[in-house]
C-alpha cells in the first residue's frame, strides 16, 4: 500500500480508538499525509475549502432547521394524534400509531435522532400508561428513528449524493420502498407484541375525533406533500426544498398553530447551527482526507484486496454489508460514509452495482447503525427521554433490528426495491 497509506490508515484507527473527534482526526491525518508526500500545504487548505463549498450541502442546514422547528412548533404532536385516531383501536394500535407518526415525521426531518426525539417525547409515556413495557416503548421510539434517514428527505442521502456525485432526487426515491417495508415490519412486531402481552385495544375513535384530528393536523400532514411534491414536480430542487421546509415550519408553528414563539427562535437557530457546523466540519476535512487517499491510490488497492478474497458478486455484497453494519455500530454514520466513499464506489463499480442502489445500501446500513449498540445515536436519545439505561433499551431493540436487517438484505439482493421508483422518475 505504501508508507503514506499505511501510516494514514493506522493513524486513523488509533485516533478513533483514542476517542479523538472525527473531524480533528481527519484533519490531522490529512496534514500528516500531505507532509509525508512533500506536497504544498496550501493544497490541504484548498481541499478543505472545496469540501465545504459544494452547493448541494446547503440542503443540510435547511432540513435540520425544518426538523427543529416542526418539533418545537407542535407538528409532531399533531401527527401522532392523527395516527392514533386511525390505528389506536387495532391490536397493537398505539404502537402502530408510533410507527406511522415516525414515518410521517421522517418525511419531514431527514434525521434519525430528530425522529426518535420528536416521537419518543410524546409516545413513550403514553405507551407505558397503556400497558406496554417502558423498555419496549423506548426501543420502538429508537427503531422509528432510521425511518427519518430512509424516507425522503434524508440528510445522509444528501451527503452521499454529494460524495458520489449522484442525483439526490433519485437517491431520495431509492429510500421510499425500503422505508415503507421497514415501517410495515415494525407494525407486525407491534401486533405480535400486543398479542403476547395481552394489551387491550383502545376504544375506536368517533367521527368527531377523526375530523378534529384531521382538521387540527392538516398543516402538519401537508408538510411532506409540500416538500416532496415540490421536488418531484420540478418546482424546486432538494436544496430549495430544505429552505421551503424551514420557512413552512416557522410559519405554521408561529402563526397557524401558535405553539412556537419568536422568543424561542434564537435557541432553535443556535441548535440547528451547532449541528450543521459539526457535519460541515467533518465533510470539509473528509474531502482533504479523500484527496490524499486518492492521490496515493489507496482506495484502488483496498478494492483489489477485497476482490482478491472472492470474485463472486453475491459474496462480495455480503462482505460489504457486514462491513457497513459493523462500522455503523461503532462509528458515526456521516464520518463512516465520508471515509469509505471512494472505496465503496470503487467496489460498486467492480461488481456492477447500480450507483443509486449502492447509495441506498450504504445510507440504510448506517441508518441501522443508529439503533445498534454501542454508538447508536437514536438509542442514546431514547434512553435520555425515557430515563432508562442504554442497556435496557438495547435489550428490547432486537425484534426491530431483525426487521431492519431484513430490509438491508432486500436492498442488496433485490435491486428493484431501490431502483423501481427512481426508474419512473427518469
Amino acid at each position: 500500500m505504501g508508507d503514506i497509506g499505511t501510516v494514514m490508515i493506522i493513524g486513523l484507527f488509533v485516533m478513533l480508538v483514542l476517542g479523538v473527534p472525527i473531524a480533528i482526526t481527519l484533519g490531522l491525518i490529512t496534514a500528516i499525509g500531505v507532509w509525508m508526500a512533500d506536497s504544498n500545504p496550501m493544497i490541504m487548505a484548498q481541499r478543505f475549502l472545496a469540501g465545504g463549498s459544494v452547493s448541494s450541502l446547503l440542503a443540510i442546514p435547511g432540513f435540520i432547521l425544518a426538523g427543529e422547528l416542526m418539533s418545537a412548533g407542535g407538528l409532531s404532536r399533531r401527527l401522532v394524534r392523527v395516527a392514533s385516531v386511525f390505528f389506536g383501536h387495532l391490536t397493537g394500535g398505539l404502537s402502530m400509531s408510533t410507527v406511522v407518526a415516525g414515518t410521517f415525521f421522517g418525511a419531514i426531518s431527514g434525521s434519525a435522532p430528530a425522529t426518535t426525539a420528536a416521537v419518543g417525547s410524546i409516545m413513550i409515556d403514553e405507551l407505558e400508561s397503556k400497558g406496554y413495557k417502558r423498555g419496549y416503548a423506548a426501543a420502538l421510539a429508537t427503531a422509528v428513528g432510521p425511518l427519518g434517514q430512509m424516507i425522503p428527505p434524508s440528510i445522509p442521502m444528501v451527503i452521499w449524493g454529494v460524495l458520489a456525485e449522484e442525483s439526490i432526487s433519485r437517491l431520495f426515491l431509492a429510500g421510499v420502498i425500503p422505508g415503507l417495508i421497514a415501517a410495515l415490519g415494525f407494525c407486525v412486531v407491534s401486533v405480535l407484541y400486543a398479542r403476547h402481552m395481552k394489551i387491550p385495544c383502545e376504544k375506536r375513535a368517533t367521527k368527531t375525533d377523526i375530523l378534529f384530528a384531521l382538521r387540527d393536523g392538516f398543516w402538519a400532514l401537508l408538510a411532506p406533500l409540500v416538500i416532496l411534491g415540490g421536488i418531484y414536480s420540478g418546482i424546486f430542487t432538494p436544496t430549495e426544498a430544505a429552505t421551503v421546509g424551514a420557512f413552512y415550519s416557522a410559519v405554521v408553528g408561529l402563526f397557524l398553530y401558535r405553539d412556537l414563539s419568536f422568543r424561542e427562535l434564537p435557541a432553535i437557530l443556535a441548535k440547528a447551527m451547532r449541528t450543521t457546523a459539526v457535519i460541515m466540519f467533518i465533510i470539509a476535512t473528509a474531502y482533504g482526507f479523500a484527496w490524499v487517499m486518492a492521490s496515493e491510490q489507496i482506495p484502488g488497492r483496498l478494492t483489489e484486496s477485497l476482490m482478491a478474497l472472492t470474485t463472486n458478486p453475491l459474496l462480495l455484497l455480503l462482505i460489504i454489508n457486514l462491513m457497513l453494519l459493523v462500522l455503523g455500530a461503532v462509528m458515526d454514520n456521516i464520518s463512516a460514509m465520508v471515509i469509505l466513499s471512494t472505496v465503496l464506489i470503487g467496489l460498486g463499480q467492480q461488481i456492477g452495482l447500480d450507483p443509486i442502489q449502492l447509495g441506498a445500501m450504504v445510507v440504510i446500513n448506517f441508518a441501522v447503525g443508529m439503533v445498534t449498540p454501542p454508538v447508536g445515536y437514536s438509542i442514546f436519545v431514547a434512553s435520555s427521554i425515557s430515563g432508562l439505561r442504554v442497556e435496557t433499551v438495547s435489550r428490547h431493540i432486537w425484534p426491530f433490528l431483525l426487521v431492519l436487517l431484513g430490509v438491508v438484505a432486500l436492498i442488496a439482493y433485490v435491486p428493484a426495491v431501490t431502483l423501481w421508483l427512481p426508474s419512473l422518475y427518469d
